[in-house]
Order: structure tokens, then C-alpha cells, then sequence
């Protein structure tokens, strides 16, 4: 009886770590939610991943568009998926500022969503107009110390990133600036390379166009530190200790999905952020692939988020 005890109970033993070391079973077909338009920047990483996730799963992947509402609508939609993995969301850093300056939003952006990976992350750009002869923020700084919204800024709209990223900037300087919103931030880049607006916080791409045509001239960069991607330009943090901002594009699952099946994926991709369809990509920004864990990137939505609601909350910025 002893002997036919322990084989049963070798048995359990066997099964349980053949169970632990199967791998998630991934859904028949997998969709990418972005909840920007087709052809904007999440849109193109969506697109360009898609066919290699596929490859990495063995899966059929797809990419949908759920525009609307700053990127509410497709974003809610995931929230409320089946937990199977079928159903994917891959946003931006905007996912969480939107959160943080609407009032009354259908999901909570850090308990409505498992973090599965984030494809890259890199800074913004300080840009200025050409019309004034500005070459280094510290001089922007210093035009706009003398009195209070002696210069304005332009970003694609309240609560964006780059309104909140100014925001901070302004604190951190001891300036106050004027916020000019526009619907999006190529409108907004083409008044600063007319001279209606003085400075404006972007990605790269946003302003490629009338850099290179010498409309706009680059200052800084909002990283860290010497940003690999923009050698010329010094990180704001060199003049504004402690200030920074980076804008990150990842992907999330709803909550409660299986964590094998979030680790599965988190592996994927990573490895898709750093093939070269995807870096090409992520280069146009300055925006380098970030293999990171799960727990990390959860960890890192969590601070960004209590940070840009903070922002919000102090100098009541608020998207009805």
C-alpha cells in the first residue's frame, strides 16, 4: 500500500510540473486594438508588428482601428474583452494623460488592464520658432522670466502630453507660459514655423518636416540625458535637474488575463521590438526598443500615471 502511495503521489508530482512547464495556449486569432486613426504613429508599430507576432505565436494576428474620444473608445473596448488574449490594446503614453484629465472615464487605466510589454520609449523634442533667434531652451527660459505669459506654447490639445510635459517644464523653471491648444500637433507645429507660437514639445516626426526646411529650430530634448538619437541636443534635465519625459508605446491585455499568456506575449514581444521592420520605425522618434517585464511595465504605468494626475489635479486641467 506504501509503495502504491508514493507512486500516486509521484504521479501528482509529475502532472503538476508538466502542467507549470506547458505553454500558454494562445487564441486562434489575435486583434490589435489601436484607438488612434490608420496611419498615425501607434497605428504604423501596430501594423508593422502584427505579421511578426504572428510568426513568434504561430497565430493569426489582425490590427483594428477604435478611433474616438482621445483614445477612450477602443481602449474601453479592450477593458471589456474576454480575458483570453484574444483582444489586445497597443497605445501610448496618452492613454494615461487622457486618464488623468477626464473627469469621468468608463475604466480604471491601471486597474481595467494587464501590461503585457512595451514595444519602445524615447523623448520628446523642444522645438522653437525660427522667427526669433532662440538656439538653447535656457534662452527661452530667460525671455520668458520677466513676466508671466510673455511666451506661448502650442500642443495638440488640452491634457495631451505635451500640455502636461510643458506644464512640468514651466514648474521646474519657475516660468509661466501661455497654452495655446490646437487639434493636433501638426497644426500646431505649422503656426510655430509662422511665428504665432514660440515652443512646442513633440515627437520628432511632428516637426521633421519644418526642421529640416529651417521653420523650426530644435533646443533640447526632454530626456534624461544625451539622448543617442539627437547628440546635438542637451537633455532639459542638464538645465531643470529632476525634469523629464518620455513617451512610451506598449501594449496591454484586459485585466485578468491568464499571466502565462502575458508572459508568452511579453516575450514575443520583445523580440519584435528589436527586429528591424520595428526599429525602423521606432527610429523616426528617437524611440528605442524596451525589453522590459510585465511587473515593470505595470510598475511604470502605475508612477506615470499618479504623476500626470498630480500635474492635472494641481493646476486643475480638465477635459470635459
Amino acid at each position: 500500500m506504501k509503495h502504491i502511495l508514493q507512486a500516486v503521489a509521484l504521479c501528482a508530482l509529475t502532472a503538476g510540473a508538466q502542467a507549470q512547464q506547458a505553454p500558454a495556449s494562445v487564441p486562434k486569432q489575435i486583434k490589435i486594438v489601436v484607438p488612434f486613426s490608420a496611419g498615425a504613429s501607434n497605428d504604423a508599430i501596430a501594423r508593422a508588428i502584427a505579421p511578426q507576432l504572428a510568426e513568434q505565436l504561430k497565430t493569426i494576428v489582425i490590427v483594428e482601428n477604435r478611433v474616438g474620444a482621445a483614445g477612450v473608445i477602443g481602449s474601453d473596448y479592450v477593458a471589456k474583452s474576454a480575458k483570453d488574449g484574444a483582444t489586445l490594446l497597443l497605445t501610448s503614453s496618452t492613454f494615461l494623460t487622457s486618464a488623468a484629465t477626464q473627469p469621468r472615464m468608463p475604466y480604471d487605466p491601471v486597474k481595467s488592464f494587464a501590461p503585457v510589454a512595451m514595444v519602445g520609449e524615447g523623448p520628446l523634442v523642444i522645438g522653437v520658432t525660427g522667427t526669433k533667434p532662440y538656439t538653447r531652451l535656457s534662452q527661452v527660459l530667460d525671455a520668458a522670466r520677466p513676466s508671466p505669459d510673455v511666451l506661448n506654447y502650442g500642443t495638440a490639445g488640452i491634457g495631451s502630453l505635451a500640455h502636461l510635459a510643458t506644464v512640468m517644464m514651466d514648474d521646474a523653471a519657475h516660468v509661466s507660459m501661455t497654452h495655446v491648444p490646437y487639434k493636433g500637433a501638426a497644426n500646431a507645429a505649422s503656426d510655430m514655423a509662422g511665428g504665432q507660437i514660440d515652443i512646442m514639445l513633440a515627437n520628432y516626426s511632428s516637426l521633421a518636416p519644418l526642421v529640416q526646411a529651417g521653420k523650426i529650430k530644435l533646443v533640447a530634448t526632454t530626456a534624461r540625458q544625451a539622448h543617442p538619437a539627437f547628440p546635438k541636443l542637451e537633455p532639459a534635465a542638464a538645465l531643470l535637474p529632476g525634469y523629464s519625459v518620455d513617451i512610451w508605446v506598449g501594449v496591454f491585455a484586459p485585466a485578468g488575463t491568464p499571466p502565462a499568456l502575458i508572459e508568452r506575449y511579453n516575450q514575443a514581444i520583445n523580440q519584435v521590438a528589436k527586429a528591424p521592420e520595428t526599429t525602423a520605425l521606432l527610429d523616426m522618434d528617437g524611440t528605442v526598443p524596451a525589453a522590459i517585464s510585465s511587473a515593470d511595465f505595470g510598475a511604470r504605468v502605475a508612477r506615470d500615471y499618479a504623476l500626470w494626475r498630480d500635474v492635472a489635479l494641481s493646476h486643475h486641467i480638465s477635459v470635459e
